[in-house]
């Protein structure tokens, strides 16, 4: 592992890195706010999850792989933003329920364990298959691991884990925040569906910049 100081410093970036927007916090917010809190954490959760899938990739090589290669990383860049498209286009087309429970009710969130196991792997998915995840854990958590390591794929687990716990925490803040939002903001409250469209938007917007995206790092793989 790094030294004290060198942890310290991935820490402190790693949390700076997990508080920046982006599909996984859209993803976390959105739920939050239809649904409360506790449909937040859940998709924190799944985030979490499909974080783990890069991580071990990156660690036995399978990312690195990836990076040299234009194919394989197309054919994960494509699958992501139609992915991101394709839950964009859901929420654009979504409407209004009458039998929904207003959002100031739905603290403890009254939807069943077949809704939240949907948000759960809605928010699995959404990280697994945005292939800059893989690309970031592979440029970000090298730096920071000595070269004189003897078993570098395990340090860079551990490091990728630690990362990733950290950002349990930025979630479940996302989520809170978001779901105190919903239950004490009237005009969030009557305004619910028309923020499901613009973070449809948003979704869309983040499958076409994914789409038109090239791989950063095939050019100079890693070694």
């Amino acid at each position: 592992m790094p030294e004290l100081h060198s942890l310290l410093l991935f820490i402190a970036a790693g949390l700076l890195l997990n508080l920046t927007p982006g599909p996984d916090v859209l993803y976390i917010v959105t739920r939050a706010l239809r649904s409360g809190s506790r449909a937040g954490i859940v998709a924190g959760l799944g985030i979490t999850a499909g974080c783990f899938v890069h991580i071990t990739a990156a660690a036995v090589g399978v990312s690195a792989l990836m990076a040299a290669s234009t194919t394989l990383f197309a054919v994960l860049k494509w699958m992501g933003a139609a992915y991101l498209l394709w839950v964009g286009v859901r929420m654009l087309l979504s409407r209004p329920s009458k039998n929904e429970p207003a959002p100031a009710t739905a603290g403890t969130d009254p939807a069943g364990p077949a809704s939240m196991k949907s948000v759960f792997l809605g928010g699995f998915w959404t990280n697994v298959l945005n292939p800059k995840v893989a690309l970031f854990f592979l440029a970000f958590v090298p730096q920071f691991i000595a070269p004189e390591a003897a078993n570098k794929p395990l340090v860079f687990f551990l490091l990728g884990a630690l990362f990733n716990f950290n950002g349990i925490f930025v979630n479940l803040a996302w989520a809170m925040l978001a779901g105190w939002t919903a239950r004490r903001v009237g005009a969030v409250q009557r305004g619910m569906h028309w923020l499901e469209r613009g973070a449809g938007a948003l979704f869309v917007g983040f499958g076409i910049k994914l789409a038109l995206s090239e791989n950063p790092l095939a050019a100079h793989p890693a070694h």
